[in-house]
């Protein structure tokens, strides 16, 4: 569905030095899969999100989404950050329709999708609240259902749950691999947390120190759907798979 072939980009920094952040990354995303990507910060993971997802076009290699080059935004493509973003002024509901009214949805329409996205993130009831009346992790629910609202084919997510306590972040596993099952978009998430990939993904990719390079790509046979409690042995074993890969 979406495929990316030897990558490489840079940046230019405060000292006005160019930075190589990816060199000759591949990677090929299949319908309906999950994958994580994991890495030391400052490797180029986020960059290499945001050239998936048509915001920067990379200096060398090419993407292609549905064997057509992706060079711009697309609404089939969701990206969300690890911060919320969302609107203080605007409400769950709001915030949920604003890209349904840039994108000029009949309001029938919009009404049918946003009931959908609160039932399936399980918002109903927090309809009406603002952002600073939710916690963090409702607050992520709202910008996974803005994500998903426009229906896209692929939700990219950067670090969703890195600044939520533990205890959130393991609820928002669950949550989030119920939401994939029901909305069917395929997944690419980043994350510094490693038993955060094992447990939600279908692979995780493991990358190198900037310049970022994929290092290993590691199959998950985890059955589905999954629980923590079920799958501790294994999920060991899976966390040290990728542990091993992190140090080449």
């Amino acid at each position: 569905m979406l495929v990316a072939q030897h990558l490489s980009h840079s940046y230019t920094n405060t000292e006005g030095q160019r930075v190589l952040a990816l060199t000759d990354v591949s990677l090929t995303l299949q319908a309906g899969t999950f994958t994580c990507l994991v890495g030391p910060s400052g490797c180029g993971k986020t960059t290499l999100l945001r050239l998936m997802a048509g915001l920067m076009n990379p200096e060398q290699g090419h993407i292609a989404f549905e064997e057509k080059p992706l060079t711009k935004p697309t609404r089939r493509i969701s990206l969300i950050f690890q911060r919320d973003s969302l609107m203080p002024w605007r409400t769950v509901t709001q915030n949920i329709a604003l890209p349904l009214q840039l994108a000029r949805i009949h309001k029938a329409e919009q009404q049918v999708r946003i009931d959908h996205m609160l039932d399936i993130t399980g918002l109903r009831g927090f309809e009406g609240a603002y952002p600073a009346e939710l916690s963090g992790g409702m607050a992520q629910r709202v910008s996974i259902a803005r994500g998903l609202v426009t229906q896209p084919d692929i939700l990219l997510l950067d670090e969703p749950f890195g600044a939520l306590d533990a205890m959130t972040r393991e609820q928002m596993w669950q949550e989030l691999l119920s939401i994939w099952s029901t909305s069917q978009a395929t997944m690419l998430m980043v994350t510094h947390d490693i038993r955060e990939a094992v447990f939600l993904a279908d692979r995780v990719l493991v990358m190198s120190q900037r310049p970022g390079r994929l290092l290993a790509d590691i199959a998950i046979p985890l059955s589905r759907p999954r629980r923590l409690d079920e799958h501790l042995e294994q999920l060991t074993q899976l966390e040290i798979q990728v542990r091993q890969a992190l140090q080449p």
